[in-house]
């Protein structure tokens, strides 16, 4: 089985990852279940809010280094705080890709093809 690098994770955020996997909004609850649970997707492994350095991320594969970001309202006001713990992300080596809720909600095709896209690039 190949190694890859270990992210690590404040602890105090596990507790709260755990509690927002039973808090799921509708666009995080449907590209998880018609994309990432159980190796749909290429047989990838996805996480769902996985905590990695400070952060919450909502979907996370360690063999692709991929962070999967959906982004809802609230993240309309807070662009400038996502650029930034998007570039933190990056600057750990891992990809980060976000979605807004509309697109996940109206149009999971074409999510699963830049996915896909994703995958055939690395």
């Amino acid at each position: 089985m190949p190694e890859y690098p270990y992210q690590p994770y404040k602890p105090p955020l596990k507790t709260l990852a755990r509690n927002n996997r039973c808090q799921s909004t509708s666009a995080e609850a449907l590209i998880w279940q018609q994309l990432l649970r159980k190796r749909q997707l290429n047989g990838y492994k996805f996480l769902r809010q996985k905590p990695i350095h400070g952060y919450i991320v909502d979907f996370y594969c360690s063999a692709l280094q991929l962070v999967v970001e959906i982004d809802g309202d609230i993240h309309h006001a807070r662009k400038e705080y996502d650029g930034e713990r998007t570039q933190i992300l990056q600057a750990h080596g891992l990809n980060v890709l976000r979605f807004g809720n509309e697109v996940v909600l109206n149009d999971i095709g074409s999510i699963r093809q830049r996915l896909i896209d994703f995958i055939a690039d690395r």
